[in-house]
C-alpha cells in the first residue's frame, strides 16, 4: 500500500517538511476553503499542488497530491433540492479539472447535515494522553436537552434516557458549551461550521427525507457523476457513515455492507469504489471487517488504518480511537487481506494495484498535548507513532509473504 498523509493545507501546523521526515510516499488534501457546491478551479487546485511539491525554503519536497479527501457532495445534492442541479454540473467541472492535473482518487462522503462526529475531542487515557471519544449519553445529552431536537427521546432506549437525565443533571455548563461545539462547529472534510439554529433548519429540511429517499438521491448522485468520473479515468471512494449509525433522527445509508451493495450493484463501473475505514465500520459490531474487504475487494480504491474500542456491542454504542494496533479489530489480518488484494491486482496487471492508505486519526501524546492549532484528531506524533506501527505490519507481512 502506498502510504500518505493527511494534510490540511498551509495552515496546517505539520509543514509538508514534517510530513517528508514522516516517511510518507504521497499527500492527502483538499480545498478545504473552496465552498460545497462550488467549482475547484485550476488555478487552485495547481496552487495546492505547489504547495505539497516543496519544502518551505522552496526546494522540491518529492512528494505530489495523490488522494482528494474530500470534494464534498453538498447539502443541495443530498436533499435534491435548492441549486442541486448546478452543484452536480460543478461537480463533474471540479473533476474534469482534477483529472487534467493528474489526480485520480477522489474520497466523498454522503453524510447529512454533520460529518463525522465525536463527543469529546480529548478523552483522557491511563497512559496520560488524550484521544477523541464519542460517548452515546453525551450524544443524547445534546440531542435532547441542547439542541432540543423535537421526537428525540423517540430515539433512546428508557435506559439511554436515564441516563442521559441525570448526566445532564450533573453536567457543568462549560461542558454542556464543549460539547456543542464538539458535535456542530465542523471537524476536518467540513467545511461549514454550523450554529445550533442552523442545525435544527437543516434537520427542519431533513423531515421529509427517509433513508430509503437519501438511498436514491446517493444513487442518483452516482448515476450523475460516476459515467464522467470512469471517461476521466478517476476513482471516487464513498467514505463510511462516522458513526455508522443515525443520529439526529436523519438518515444514514452508507454504514453496513449491504449499504454499499446496493450502491455499488446499482451503478456497476470500476469509477464507482469504496473508502474502507477500519475505524469508521469497526464502530459497529456487526461490520466483519475481513468480510467487507473480501466483498469489496476491486472496489478498495483507498484506505483509512485506524482502530475503535467499543464500550458495548450495541448498536448505537459509545467508543474511543485506541491505538491503531490494538481496539476491537485484528488489525494485522485486515492489512494482510488488503496486501493480498494488491497482489491479485499486480497479477491481473492493473494500473491502480497499489492502493493508498494512511494512518488515520491517532492519540495526542507527548508534544502534541502542547501543540495548539492542530485539527482534531490530527496530532503529529500520534499519527507517526501509528505509521510506524503499521509500516512495520506491512513490512513484516510482505516479507513474510512475498519476500520483499
Amino acid at each position: 500500500m502506498k502510504q500518505t498523509w493527511r494534510w490540511f493545507g498551509p495552515n496546517d501546523p505539520t509543514s509538508i517538511d514534517a510530513v517528508v521526515q514522516a516517511g510518507v510516499e504521497g499527500v492527502v488534501s483538499s480545498l478545504h476553503h473552496v465552498n460545497s457546491g462550488e467549482v475547484w478551479s485550476m488555478e487552485e487546485i495547481a496552487k495546492r499542488q505547489q504547495e505539497i511539491a516543496h519544502f518551505t525554503n522552496g526546494t522540491p519536497s518529492g512528494l505530489e497530491w495523490d488522494v482528494v479527501e474530500s470534494l464534498v457532495v453538498s447539502e443541495d445534492i443530498k436533499k435534491q433540492s435548492g441549486d442541486f442541479k448546478k452543484h452536480l454540473e460543478n461537480y463533474r467541472t471540479s473533476l474534469k479539472h482534477l483529472a487534467e492535473s493528474g489526480i485520480t482518487t477522489v474520497c466523498y462522503n454522503f453524510m447529512p447535515v454533520i460529518d463525522w462526529t465525536r463527543t469529546d475531542l480529548a478523552h483522557n487515557l491511563p497512559s496520560g494522553g488524550t484521544a477523541m471519544r464519542f460517548d452515546i449519553v453525551d450524544f443524547a445529552v445534546f440531542d435532547i436537552f441542547l439542541l432540543e431536537r423535537p421526537g428525540a427521546r423517540e430515539d433512546f432506549s428508557p435506559e439511554l434516557l436515564e441516563s442521559a437525565e441525570r448526566r445532564h443533571t450533573e453536567m457543568p455548563e462549560a461542558k454542556k458549551s464543549a460539547l456543542v461545539q464538539n458535535i456542530v462547529a465542523g471537524l476536518p472534510g467540513s467545511n461549514e461550521k454550523l450554529t445550533l439554529a442552523q442545525v435544527r433548519e437543516h434537520l427542519r429540511q431533513y423531515d421529509h427525507i427517509s433513508r430509503e429517499q437519501l438511498a436514491r438521491h446517493l444513487t442518483d448522485f452516482l448515476s450523475e457523476i460516476i459515467p464522467a468520473a470512469e471517461r476521466l479515468g478517476i476513482r471516487m471512494c464513498c467514505h463510511p457513515d462516522d458513526p455508522p449509525f443515525a443520529l439526529m433522527g436523519l438518515p444514514r445509508v452508507t454504514s453496513t455492507a449491504s449499504d454499499y451493495r446496493r450502491f455499488l450493484d446499482m451503478i456497476d463501473s470500476p469509477a464507482n469504489g469504496v473508502t474502507f475505514c477500519s475505524g469508521s465500520f469497526g464502530a459497529r459490531h456487526d461490520n466483519d471487517l475481513l468480510d467487507l474487504i473480501d466483498g469489496f475487494a476491486d472496489k478498495i480504491h483507498f484506505v483509512h488504518l485506524r482502530a475503535v474500542r467499543r464500550d458495548t456491542d450495541s448498536v448505537p454504542c459509545s467508543f474511543f480511537e485506541d491505538e491503531h494496533l490494538a481496539g476491537d479489530m485484528d488489525m494485522v489480518a485486515v492489512m494482510a487481506a488488503l496486501l493480498h488484494e494488491e497482489a491479485r491486482r499486480r497479477e491481473e496487471g492493473r494500473a491502480d494495484h497499489q492502493i493508498p492508505m494512511r494512518p488515520d486519526h491517532g492519540q495526542d501524546i507527548i508534544d502534541d498535548l502542547k501543540r495548539e492549532g492542530g485539527q482534531p484528531g490530527y496530532p503529529v506524533i500520534g499519527r507517526l507513532k501509528g505509521l510506524a506501527e503499521l509500516r512495520g505490519v506491512m513490512k513484516a507481512l510482505q516479507h513474510v509473504e512475498y519476500g520483499l
